[in-house]
Formats: structure tokens, sequence, C-alpha cells
């Protein structure tokens, strides 16, 4: 490990397979494609158990400068780092969903995948302003072109919006970057996170970065690109979707609006939680009413993402790790539940809830992954779903009761159009012969769900393995924010100020920007 590049290799090695798969018959692509999201995900298992907790904030950096001010600087803290992990997780699986559903232009089909995973680690690990937003920007190059190319009908429709939506928000924050660097004098995040911008030039910042951020969560209204985008991309192109572009948003709150802009970031939480808010209620009725199971997962997506909304500007430690875990359950669950609706769409080509009902007889196995995956959607204890809810909302509970009453009935709803949606395809009587005459599970789509399935389970039963990397990051980031917090409506007894308790856990041995934060102005 001492001195291999290890981020520059793992996203050398799906580069390699897609330039490999562009020049490859349709089987070898499968395989190339396979491999080399394996042998990615095997350097992440490396990443993952050479990562030290507790050790230097920042880890893994790589740095080279290149032109203008523009470096190639790479490296990762804890929340990258679980965030990475959840990409190259989920892209074998998403190459063995498209093993038999796609049999054209085999080849581009398994290049776009891997490039995409290229730009999203790169995403995750850029530690220079730009480099960031090349990579940021790039990811919606590969996503376009799977929706477009190898969507279903209305595919042209759903890939220009989902393109024009996702790059328009992203000019202003082009336009912010460029004068965050003029003003601070560096484009290195790790510095402008610890970087104190005047506080009437945070308002403007936040905003610009805002618009690009909140198409990408997606917030409400701004959601409307994402059920076009899931109905008509194909299986896999929904489950990368959901499973990790959607916490590009998230991760650039994460990451740039709270720490770099803290005072703007409260002044502004009562926009988010608003938002936050209608999003929650409205999302789930309309995913009550949903004829179209893709849709109506959709829906839910949007849903559950504003859960990560009002978490992150909770400004308390609840809620930022519960926003984090969230987003990682998020990205399993809903993903597994895309994947469910493929196993079923490529035996019957048809997602409408009405074709299917008591699949529970003639595939039991299938019935019980679904019911595993629903369940975790909905929160219960024991899943994922239920670890991520439960700190997010203790944590808006600490800012305001009336958000926290509103984000709850999340639960509820979700329980109900979760709850329906299964009683549906799996349960009652079997009215289609064809749904009836369907078999259980392959053996590829065992591979497919169990790990999932696994993972789901783990992050439920013992959520210390995910919390325990991001703590320390998450800290110093409350530490940050402790200043600026809005006034809290909680009337909780006072205890040991929010810096000090920070800074009393255990802190990254900050050896790279130790100076970062007093040589701000």
């Amino acid at each position: 490990m001492e001195g291999l590049p290890i981020l520059t290799v793992m996203m050398l090695v799906p580069l390699a397979g897609a330039l490999a798969c562009l020049f490859a018959g349709a089987n070898a692509a499968r395989w190339i494609a396979l491999g080399a999201t394996l042998v990615t995900f095997g350097f992440g298992i490396v990443l993952w158990s050479n990562y030290q907790i507790g050790g230097p904030q920042w880890q893994f950096t790589e740095k080279a400068d290149l032109f203008a001010g523009f470096s190639y600087a790479l490296g990762i803290d804890g929340i990258a780092l679980l965030l990475i992990m959840l990409s190259v997780f989920l892209m074998p699986i998403c190459i063995l969903a498209s093993w038999d559903a796609i049999q054209k232009r085999v080849g581009e089909y398994m290049a776009a995948f891997l490039f995409m995973e290229v730009l999203m680690i790169g995403t995750f690990a850029a530690q220079d302003l730009f480099l960031f937003y090349v990579f940021f920007e790039a990811g919606l190059i590969p996503m376009y072109l799977i929706i477009g190319v190898w969507g279903g009908d209305n595919r042209i429709y759903a890939s220009y919006k989902f393109f024009l939506y996702t790059l328009l928000g992203s000019v202003l924050m082009l336009i912010a970057m460029f004068w965050m660097v003029a003003e601070a004098g560096t484009s290195d995040i790790p510095t402008l996170m610890q970087y104190n911008f005047p506080a009437e030039a945070q308002t403007w910042l936040w905003l610009a970065f805002f618009a690009s951020f909140a198409v990408k969560v997606p917030m409400w209204p701004l959601h409307t690109w994402l059920p076009d985008a899931h109905v008509q991309a194909p299986t896999a192109g929904s489950v990368i979707l959901a499973g990790v572009l959607l916490k590009l948003g998230g991760y650039g709150f994460i990451r740039f609006s709270l720490p770099m802009f803290p005072d703007a970031s409260a002044d502004f939480a009562w926009l988010v939680f608003i938002l936050s808010m209608i999003a929650v209620v409205y999302t789930s009725l309309v995913a009550l009413v949903q004829a179209d199971m893709k849709k109506l997962i959709a829906y839910s997506s949007v849903a559950h993402m504003a859960i990560v909304t009002v978490g992150l500007f909770a400004f308390n430690v609840q809620g930022l790790e519960g926003a984090m875990i969230i987003m990682l359950s998020h990205g399993l669950v809903s993903g597994a539940l895309f994947l469910c609706v493929g196993v079923i769409y490529d035996r019957l080509h048809t997602r409408e809830i009405a074709r299917y009902g008591g699949l529970a007889i003639n595939m039991p196995y299938y019935a019980l992954f679904f019911l595993l995956f629903t369940m975790a959607s909905i929160g219960l204890p024991g899943t994922s779903g239920f670890v991520g809810e439960f700190l997010s909302l203790a944590g808006i509970y600490q800012t305001s009761s009336l958000v926290a009453l509103v984000s709850t009935t999340g639960i509820i709803l979700g329980a109900a159009y979760m709850l329906y949606l299964y009683r549906r395809v799996a349960f009652g009587g079997q009215t289609n012969e064809d749904a009836a005459a369907m078999g259980d599970i392959t053996a590829r789509e065992w591979v497919m769900m169990a790990p999932i399935a696994a993972v789901v389970l783990w992050m439920g039963v013992y959520p210390e393995s995910f919390l325990a990397p991001m703590r320390a990051d998450i800290a110093v980031l409350d530490a940050r924010l402790a200043a600026a917090a809005p006034a809290s409506d909680a009337q909780l007894a006072p205890g040991t100020p929010r810096a000090e308790a920070a800074n009393a856990l255990p802190q990254h041995e900050n050896t790279d920007h130790a100076g970062a934060k007093e040589g701000a102005h």
C-alpha cells in the first residue's frame, strides 16, 4: 500500500475497462466490465481496511500541479470513503443486472457505466475545486447516454430533461467558484472549508451552490426530472441514478455549502426546511396513487432525500450523521427496489402494478427479498433505514419540533405506499396467467440481491461500522457550524457548549491543513 496512488488506480481500472469494452464483442464486453468493476471493488476494500480512524483528516492524498492554478489533487476523509464504497459496491451489481437485459450496443453500454464509475470516484475524491467541478458535471454525460440510447419509448424527452435541469444549475456554481478562488487565493477544498468568506458574499455563494445541489438531490419543486429519468432508464441506470448520483447533492451540501458558508446556511435553513417538508408530504401522496412501480419508487426517493436535507440543516451531530446514513441506506435500498422491479420486468415487460399479484406463490425467494427491501425503505428497526431516519429526525427535533413532526409523517406515508405496493404485487389472487407462470429468481439474480440484503441488515444491526469512519469528520463540521447554528425551539437542558463538545471528541491529526483555520481571514 505504501506509495501506491490507490485513488488514481481505482479510476484507471474502470477507465481501461471502458476503452477495452469499446473494441470488444458483446459477450466479451460484459465480462470485461464485470472484471473491471470487481477489481475496483477489491481496491475499495483495500481502501476501507487501510483507512485510519482517528488518523489524519485527509488520507491517501495525491497532488500534481497541472496548469494555471489547476491541480490534480485527490484525497478522502471518512465521508468520501463511505460514498466511494457505495459506488464501487453497486457497480458490479449494475453490470450483472444488465447482463441479459441489454442486447444492443453492449460494448458502448458497458463503457458508459465504467466511465461513470471513474467520474463518481473522482467527484468524491477531488480536493481541488475545479477538478471537483469537472468530475461532478462530466457524470451527466454517460447517464444522459444510458437513458437516451438504452431507455424506454420516451427516452429522448427524459434524457434531455435530465441533462438540462442538472446542467443549468451548475453554471451558477462555476461562477461562484471563480469568485471564491479569487477571494481566497486557492482552489484547495480542505483550505476553503476553513476559510471565512465575508457574510454578505456567503449569501450569494450559497444560493449559487444551492442551485446546483438542490437539482441533484432533488429537492421539491426541482424534482420533476427524476420520475421521468427513472421510468425511461434501463434497470441498472435507475440503480446507479438512485444509488449514487442523487447523493452528489447531499455530498455537495456537506462538503461545500455547510462548511464554506455556515452563516448563509443558517440564514437559509428555513428555506430548506419548507421545501423538504413539502417534499416529504407531497411526493409521498403522489407515490400512493402511482400505477407504475418505477415511478412510485422514484417519488419515494424524493421523500427520503428530503429527510436527508432536514438532517443536514439541523446543525447538530445527530442530524448530520443521520443524513449520511440515510444517503448510504437509500443508495442500497432504492437501488435494490429498482432491481426487484427489473427482475419481473425482464420476465413480463411491464411495470404496471395491476398486471402482477400473488407472486409470493410462484416466486417465494423473490417475494422475500422484495419484503426485506420494502421494510428497509419504511425504516423497520434492524434495517439500515431505521438507523438513518432515527438519527436524522432526532437531530431535527433538537432544532425544530414542527419540522420534526411534519418529517415524521414521511415514515407513516412511506409505510402506506410501500406496503400497498407490496400487497398488490406479492399477495392476493393470481389474476394474470403470465405473472403466475414466471419462475423464481435465477442464480445471477441471487448474486445481485443477496449482497445488498446482507449490507442492509449489517448497517441496521451494527451501524457503528459506518458511523466510526465519519464520526471525527462530522464533529469537525459540527464545530465549524456551532457559532452559526440557528436558534432552536427545543426545550433541552443546557449542556456542554457544542464547539467544546466537538473538540472533546477524538480529533483527526490534521497534519496537512492544521494551520488552515488560523490562516483564514
